[in-house]
């Protein structure tokens, strides 16, 4: 996925400024339901109630929370703010959720409310991908992530601290919208560093001063911490297992072993006992007071991403890349395959004599796992020593002793939703299709957000040739489904080069020649929401003049970053035509990055009106409310007409004509007819050819008529207008002499040069 940031200007720096980019994600029709692979899972009790939540995080970008009962899961929450992939997620003490993403932020939030964010804390400078908490002392957090870093954070004086008085409010929050600045207390944040050098930096806009310092040299992927929170261990790419004392920040040693990545860490309550999963397939358990591994677990047969203990820390549950789960007794070595996953195992969290499962699917499943006594598990299946070599069960494997698991259904399945897997921008600009997970094709109409089509399980490349159209619209947006749904992309200027007629979107009241800009409708579909909640507040003041933004305010902005221009085809209002209206039922959900906090998200619908331009990039807001468009560049084509080869008609001496950037054809037909017919008596010809000069109303496109030309007689011989060998539109003649004309589109576009070729006969 695109990462939502602009590319302001530096100091002394003469390059053009980059303007912020608007993304809007088309949600499904069903927005409980997770469009993604699940990354992270937890499990929950509200003391007071007594009630299982379980808690997961998607590749879609969102948390869910699900009330659990015996056989049903309810989703009551959708915690929606980060913009990219969750992580992980952690719980600190009983009412707060911490959640990390490839956003580079982490997020805190209220376990329990509708998924309001309290607080973003943006340290990292690369994706973080995982998270470790002390579960007595519930203050201690430790997040690490791709840049090598790992970062120790004190959740409590995280949140106390009040944002920057410069940035927004946090009562914000539920946007993302938080301050850039490290919002943390001198000593609530410290790292970690492979050289256990210190060194400290002053942030000079928040007054923060953190105790830093660089982290792993290679990226992290895994982490663990004791329960009181005075160990932490960590691993990653380096293939080694480093433990440090959090307090501190120092590190107390290294452990070598494993010759592959480290993926997931697991420590006992004490922190005498580490266990570890690598990519090498590998198991090993580590005793950190002799600093050596003293067992190794060969029963994967590929990497080994998640690992779970009983709370005795006896038996191990462990899932990865193979798509199994086994069961391991540390001790006597002996191992089980409880199940097998049609998808790669991400993360599993055990619930009393239950195992949650999340894999690369969007849907999670629940097993049984006999956590209370596991074994008894290992009693009833068909069990096995685990090896000490990585060799060792693959070549079992390869032997043909392949195992059978003890239990072959799940006992819960809580659905996902299909995710993304291809997609295809059509010709035509407006339509996308797509191909999800289970095959299914369908047809979306990205300028209202909804599927127009579901083609069912057929095969999407011939689909694609059958929607294929010969039409040309400059591309003014683009796609990707990196969130498992469509991700559509507005940059400025390039979006605002796609217009069509009024008449080809079937907006009635207006001339059929009247042109409307695609991305102007767009936004002012996807702000409408917006627009009404600001016009109600503005009407509650008694003036403007208290820190809102007014027309006026946006024309002052626009014409500080660039020249712009009135689109003087559109009305300057807010009406929102039915091709742009977008779903209140399954609103699509905004990302964009603010002046202040960074990138964030929101659905449409709960935009409330405070947004101003420190959120939404100005150049939409001035789009919508004082329909200024950014200045266009070649807005005419130009093209020339040329007999074809063979042709007998007379050589048109005129030199290179020009045109609107889109038109339609019947204009180049009234020309050709001006040039070649007019001058010819014309009483012989159909009485349906408008008298007074050329035609102005013509068929387009198929071939049908349009109001002001009557149905034309099929006459012999005929001029037929071709575009590509395509026939665009046919007028029948009588007494005219077949012949052929060439005309040659020279057309500029984004500063590229594309050529067209018209015959008419």
């Amino acid at each position: 996925m695109h990462r939502v940031a602009s590319a302001g200007n530096t100091g002394g720096s003469t390059r053009p400024r980059k303007e912020k980019r608007l993304t809007y994600v088309l949600n499904s029709a069903d927005g409980e339901k997770h469009c993604a692979g699940i990354n992270c899972l937890a499990i929950s009790k509200q003391a007071s109630e007594g009630d299982d939540y379980l808690f997961t995080g998607s590749r879609d970008g969102t948390l869910k929370r699900w009330e659990l009962n015996k056989n049903s899961a309810t989703c009551s929450a959708t915690f929606e703010s980060h913009v990219d992939w969750v992580n992980d997620l952690v719980f600190s003490g009983d009412n707060v959720l911490v959640s990390c993403s490839s956003d580079t932020t982490l997020k805190v939030w209220n376990c329990f409310s509708e998924g309001t964010c309290t607080r973003t804390l943006r340290q990292h400078s690369d994706y973080v991908t995982c998270l470790a908490m002390a579960e007595k002392n519930s203050n201690i957090l430790a997040s690490a992530g791709l840049g090598g870093e790992v970062f120790i954070w004190d959740i409590e004086a995280a949140v106390a601290v009040a944002p920057n008085s410069s940035d927004p409010t946090e009562e914000n929050a539920s946007n993302g919208i938080t301050s850039s600045a490290n919002p943390l207390a001198v000593g609530g944040l410290r790292t970690i560093s492979s050289s256990s050098s210190i060194s400290t930096h002053f942030n000079q806009s928040s007054g923060y001063a953190p105790t830093a310092a660089k982290g792993h040299k290679e990226s992290v992927y895994a982490l663990a911490m004791n329960d009181i929170g005075t160990l932490l261990v960590s691993g990653g790419t380096e293939k080694v297992v480093r433990v440090w004392d959090p307090r501190s920040g120092l590190k107390s040693m290294k452990l070598k072993g494993h010759t592959d990545n480290i993926r997931a860490l697991l420590l006992d309550s004490t922190g005498r006992f580490c266990l570890s999963g690598s990519s090498d397939s590998m198991i090993r358990l580590w005793d950190l007071g002799q600093q050596r591994c003293i067992h190794s677990y060969a029963v994967h047969t590929d990497s080994v991403w998640s690992l779970a203990s009983t709370p005795t820390f006896s038996h191990v549950y462990s899932g990865g890349r193979d798509m199994s789960l086994y069961l391991t007794d540390l001790a006597t070595r002996e191992s089980l395959l409880l199940c097998t996953e049609e998808y790669p195992i991400l993360q599993v969290a055990l619930q009393d004599d239950s195992i949650w499962i999340a894999t690369t699917d969007s849907s999670v499943h629940r097993w049984p796992a006999e956590g209370r006594n596991p074994q008894k598990a290992l009693q009833r299946g068909d069990s096995f020593l685990a090896g000490n070599l990585s060799f060792s069960r693959a070549r079992a494997s390869l032997e043909g002793s392949s195992l059978v698991p003890l239990y072959k259904e799940p006992e819960f399945t809580v659905p996902g939703s299909p995710a993304i897997i291809q997609h295809e921008i059509l010709n035509d600009r407006r339509h996308v299709l797509t191909k999800d997970s289970v095959g299914s094709v369908k047809l979306w109409e990205i300028t209202r957000g909804i599927v127009v089509e579901d083609y069912g399980k057929i095969p999407f490349d011939e689909k694609k040739e059958e929607l294929f159209e010969m039409v040309s619209v400059p591309s003014w947006f683009t796609v990707d489904s990196k969130l498992g749904s469509l991700s559509v992309h507005l940059d400025t200027p390039q979006c605002f080069s796609a217009e069509m007629y009024r008449i080809d979107l079937h907006i009635s009241g207006k001339p059929e020649d009247d042109k409307v800009n695609l991305a102007r409708e767009t936004l002012k579909g996807l702000l409408a929401h917006w627009l009404t909640k600001r016009r109600l507040r503005l009407s509650s003041q008694s003036s403007s003049a208290n820190g809102d933004l007014s027309v006026k305010d946006f024309t002052a902005r626009s014409l500080i970053h660039s020249r712009i221009e009135v689109d003087g085809s559109a009305d300057n209002d807010s009406t929102v035509y039915l091709p742009f209206q977008f779903s209140t039922v399954s609103p699509p959900s905004i990302i964009t990055e603010g002046s202040q906090g960074g990138p964030w998200r929101k659905k449409i619908t709960d935009l409330d009106g405070t947004e101003d331009e420190k959120d939404i990039p100005w150049w939409c807001i001035d789009c919508v409310l004082s329909n200024r468009l950014p200045p266009r560049e070649n807005t005419k084509c130009s093209f020339y007409l040329h007999p074809s080869e063979g042709s007998t008609a007379q050589i048109l001496t005129q030199g290179k004509l020009s045109a609107p950037r889109i038109l339609k054809i019947h204009k180049v037909v009234s020309y050709v007819l001006e040039k070649t017919v007019i001058d010819k008596p014309l009483d012989n010809i159909g009485s349906e050819v408008p008298l007074g000069g050329p035609l102005q109303h013509s068929a387009i496109g198929d071939g049908s008529t349009r109001s002001g030309l009557k149905q034309i007689p099929k006459f012999k011989p005929s001029i037929e207008i071709l575009c590509n060998n395509q026939a665009s539109v046919v007028f029948s003649l009588c007494d005219l002499c077949v012949h052929y004309i060439t005309i040659m589109f020279l057309m500029l576009w984004s500063h590229k040069l594309s050529s067209y070729t018209c015959q008419t006969t």
